[in-house]
């Protein structure tokens, strides 16, 4: 498990953000190889204490090894970040001075040939993070008619090809089924016309995307953990999200907007009556991205947008 690796993105900024203090309690609700972690305990020392959230065993093991110096100040829990909101209770806390989300994939789950998120190499069309529930994106391609896999290609992966990619995937399925990521890659290869391959990224790359984020459920988890995380926050607690793309950001962007706001009342009317108060104060008006430095150095912080909020 010592090759679960993690350069954690943005780790200044995310310091920066999120303003860890000794004696605090945060949150990393994408533990992950526990790069970020890693940086807040220290930050927070020497008694501060960090809960680590990863439904990967894989990433739960590597972490808990890189995190072993800093003793019980660290607790990882084997549970989706959707769930921080309702699981922290059970754990003995009941709020936090701050927590930190870096969402999609890891490098490691890329690079790990037989968990089926790439198609570089064939393997079997797993994707799941949790491996051992929920549908895998073989039995998910398997099932979905024509007009569901469209849409999911088409509203997750952005793709403007998805009917036709849906059409090709239901015609080669009932040739026979498909199970390996190559075979499915090739499919949804013959499916784009050459012409409109772009340079820089694979013609699979979205769709793989889309079908990463259905098997995972990761829009909803993002809007259910985000609640459940900034209900738990301290006053003066802060909240940061790192999104990789623009659906993930789009949700965080629209979340602190609708946290922030305060009345919602007509404009027209007088006197406010619907007593909305903002819960959060945000802290990034525009969403902060990498210097050229880090980019050359990790290629995957290109695409990093980090969003911070502070707890009224």
């Amino acid at each position: 498990m010592s090759g679960f690796r993690h350069i954690p993105v943005l780790p200044a900024e995310v310091l920066e953000y999120l303003a860890p203090r000794p004696g605090g309690i945060y949150l990393d609700g994408t533990l992950g190889g526990g790069g970020h972690s890693a940086l807040i305990l220290e930050a927070c020392g020497p008694d501060g204490r960090l809960f680590g959230f990863d439904r990967d065993m894989a990433a739960i093991s590597a972490a808990s090894a890189r995190l072993a110096p800093f003793g019980e100040r660290f607790r990882p829990v084997n549970r989706n970040f959707a769930a921080m909101g309702e699981a922290m209770p059970g754990l003995g806390i009941d709020a936090i001075d701050g927590f930190v989300l870096d969402l999609g994939v890891s490098s490691h789950q890329l690079d790990t040939v037989e968990r089926g998120f790439s198609f570089l190499q064939d393997a079997p069309l797993d994707m799941r993070m949790d491996r051992s529930r929920g549908e895998t994106a073989a039995e998910l391609v398997g099932r979905l008619s024509h007009g569901e896999l469209a849409r999911i290609i088409r509203e997750y992966g952005e793709e403007r090809w998805a009917g036709r990619i849906a059409s090709f995937i239901c015609k080669a399925r009932e040739e026979a089924p498909l199970t390996g990521t190559l075979q499915l890659a090739d499919i949804v290869k013959g499916a784009i016309p050459r012409k409109a391959w772009e340079e820089r990224i694979h013609p699979a790359t979205r769709t793989f995307q889309a079908l990463r984020i259905a098997v995972n459920e990761e829009l909803s988890s993002l809007e259910e953990g985000l609640r459940g995380a900034v209900k738990l926050l301290k006053p003066g607690g802060r909240g940061v999200v790192i999104s990789f793309h623009s659906l993930e950001d789009r949700i965080v962007k629209q979340m602190f907007r609708e946290l922030s706001t305060g009345c919602i009342c007509p404009k027209d009317l007088p006197v406010c009556s619907c007593g909305h108060r903002p819960e959060v104060r945000v802290l990034t008006g525009r969403p902060v991205m990498a210097g050229e430095r880090e980019v050359a150095e990790n290629p995957r912080a290109r695409s990093a947008k980090l969003r911070a909020v502070e707890k009224l």
